[in-house]
Parts: structure tokens; sequence; C-alpha cells
């Protein structure tokens, strides 16, 4: 009997945990000009951004990155005010959600955080 319970946690534990993180794991590789030239628009690239959300903030360590560094590396940023750099990133696979990369920087012009956005 106790083997049977442990069976079925189990078997919950990995059906929700599967479900809980569908959509939210994207193995698409940054590619910098893919992200730079991407038409969100497009059906097709909606989510292209934030589907390489994992792979930029994984693979590229951008804290402590100048403003230039971040330009070459993502492009012009939709806004840009004098400590913080906004990249719409498209649809989040989240229903109607769509989602934001915040780059801030400290007063030497180097980024000290960054903020993923989803709303």
């Amino acid at each position: 009997m106790k083997n049977l319970r442990l069976i079925i946690c189990t078997c919950l534990i990995i059906f929700f945990t599967f479900f809980y993180f569908k959509g939210k794991i994207s193995g698409e590789k940054f590619d910098s000009k893919l992200w730079k030239t991407a038409d969100l628009n497009t059906e097709n690239n909606m989510s292209l951004r934030w589907d390489m959300m994992n792979s930029l903030r994984n693979n590229f360590d951008l804290i402590g990155k100048s403003k230039k560094e971040i330009v070459d590396l993502l492009g012009k940023p939709l806004n840009e005010k004098s400590f913080i750099y906004d990249y719409y990133l498209g649809y989040s696979h989240t229903g109607i959600n769509t989602g934001s990369l915040k780059i801030i920087f400290d007063t030497k012009g180097r980024v000290s955080e960054i903020i993923v956005w989803q709303g």
C-alpha cells in the first residue's frame, strides 16, 4: 500500500512539474543577429526574443558590461534612459502576456542589474 501511494505521488509531482514548466524553459540558443533583426510582429517571431532569454542569461555574463557592449550584443534598445535600457521580448507563452528586458546601469555606465518583466 505504501509503494502504491509513493508511485502515485511521484507521478503527480512529475505531471504537475511538467505543466508548470511547459513553455517557460526554452532551448532556443541566443543569436545576436537574430535578436537584433527579429520582427516580433510576425507570427513566426512573436516570442523569439523571449525564447532566447534563458540562453542569454545563462551563457552571457551581462553584469559589468558597458552600454556599448550591450548595444553591440542586443542592438539599440526600445527605450533608452540614462540608467535603463528596455528591450521588448515579445510574447511569453503564458496567454497574451508579453515581456521586456530591463538592463540597469550604474553611474559608471556598467550593467549592475538585469530584470526580466512579464505582464
